[in-house]
């Protein structure tokens, strides 16, 4: 037995972190909502036309459709308190909270 077994990996660490609004604003930003948020949105978006292009029940299609809804919320959350935390000038942290909500909508109806 490794001294990491029955540990957080450590991604599932970023992510509490994240939630929590203890990461840097610019990486809760530009790597976790933009980045990963918007690559898990298109993928997504994918897999749910190829669902309807499959045949597949339109249960299981808006099942895949918003599957990055919990993962775009934490982003969003985890921008917001990240924000608040943010000791440069306002304008920034203001700015990456209007982004990330307008994120957030667009990502969800794309």
């Amino acid at each position: 037995m490794t001294a990491e077994e029955g540990k957080p990996s450590r991604s599932w660490l970023q992510l509490g972190a994240l939630w929590r609004g203890e990461l840097p604003l610019a990486k809760a930003f530009w790597e976790y909502a933009l980045g990963y948020g918007t690559l898990l949105s298109i993928l997504m978006t994918i897999a749910t036309f190829a669902a309807i292009t499959a045949g597949w029940s339109m249960i299981v299609v808006a099942a895949i459709f918003v599957l990055p809804l919990p993962y775009n919320v934490a982003a969003v959350v985890g921008v917001w308190r990240s924000a608040a935390r943010y000791q440069g000038a306002r304008f920034w942290a203001d700015g990456a909270r209007i982004t990330v909500v307008g994120w957030a909508l667009l990502a969800t109806v794309l």
